[in-house]
């Protein structure tokens, strides 16, 4: 074992970014398990929300099967040590969905911005500050700009209050060295109480190997879900990422065994599907679409009897971003006009 390095403070996403595969499904009895494995592992974060953040639930992201200030209960009521923690996407989520979730015991923030568009979380980072909750800027679809801009927003987020700012691969999509130079860039250009943090998916098969590059170049937040439960093909599996780092010297008061467990016996049972880079989901990755439009894409490419991959490669070249989902079955109508 090697010398331990610095701690590592895991966020776990099961219950929020893991709602998306769950076609926002899950129960309260569902979300106390799993709040209840997370903290008994030590995760110290855990994340609750409909999975495109507080308010998400609607006819356009799909609507949540019970109201997530409920789950945000019963996940408060099954936890000892760890902190809950929600999304909040300006324009979904308004400041009453924050004050709410405040209410029934979250205590940390992520308010998550397209990565061109910080200014817009101003006024909701400095909410979450004047309610004394931890505020994380959250910085999607990381990959569509160069990090000396990405440094400039996360400026923006940080100036408003933000205490970690997130380099966020919403479409999967980056390679180590692409993680690399934005997480240096925040990492440098940031003031040096500012953590950076870094949030991966797994649509190129890199979701670890992302995670690890990222706390190589100075990340001190990672995010996982239990068994990759998350949009397309999933997040870096927290219980890997919690082996690994163990096995890197790094800390984060996390059981290997009892994440394992979480899970193995809690979290795989209640999967509709495995999270595995299949062709569609691989293409999210190539093209740089946003992870969660897979579900999406796959009901609009049911209806229009349209291959699912065109759609998403479109999607792609147009740069459809978090928030138009309801382009995707415009778009599929379209391709399927202009069949021969």
């Amino acid at each position: 074992m090697t010398e331990k390095k610095r701690y590592i403070r895991v966020v776990d996403s099961t219950m929020r970014d893991g709602s998306h595969p769950m076609a926002h499904q899950y129960t309260t009895e569902q979300v106390a398990e799993i709040s209840a494995a997370l903290d008994g592992a030590g995760v110290p974060l855990i994340e609750v929300s409909h999975g495109d953040g507080l308010g998400g639930s609607s006819l356009n992201y799909g609507f949540s099967k019970v109201d997530e200030q409920d789950l945000l209960a019963a996940a408060q009521g099954a936890i000892k040590n760890a902190e809950i923690t929600v999304l909040l996407l300006p324009g979904i989520g308004i400041q009453e969905d924050l004050k709410a979730a405040y209410d029934r015991g979250a205590r940390a923030v992520r308010v998550a911005t397209h990565c061109t568009e910080a200014d817009i979380a101003i006024q909701h980072i400095g909410l979450a500050r004047e309610l004394g909750m931890e505020t994380l800027g959250f910085l999607m679809m990381a990959h569509m700009i160069e990090p000396e801009a990405l440094l400039e927003q996360a400026k923006i987020q940080e100036a408003a209050g933000a205490q970690t700012v997130y380099v966020t691969d919403s479409a999967g999509a980056m390679r180590p060295d692409g993680v690399k130079r934005r997480v240096e860039a925040l990492r440098t250009g940031l003031n040096p109480e500012t953590k950076v943090g870094i949030h991966c998916h797994n649509n190129l098969g890199l979701g670890i190997g992302n995670s690890l590059a990222a706390i190589d170049e100075g990340a001190d937040y990672v995010d996982g879900s239990l068994a990759g439960l998350g949009a397309g093909a999933g997040n870096a599996q927290t219980e890997v990422l919690a082996a690994v780092l163990e096995l890197e010297g790094y800390e984060t008061g996390i059981d290997v065994y009892k994440i394992m467990d979480a899970a193995e016996e809690v979290v795989r049972p209640m999967m509709q599907r495995p999270q595995i880079v299949d062709r569609a989901s691989l293409v999210l990755g190539y093209a740089g679409v946003y992870s969660s439009f897979l579900l999406h894409t796959y009901r609009a490419a049911a209806k229009f009897n349209i291959e699912p991959r065109d759609i998403l490669m479109e999607l792609g070249r147009r740069k459809v971003v978090g928030g138009q989902e309801d382009s995707i079955i415009d778009l599929a109508a379209e391709l399927a006009a202009a069949k021969p």
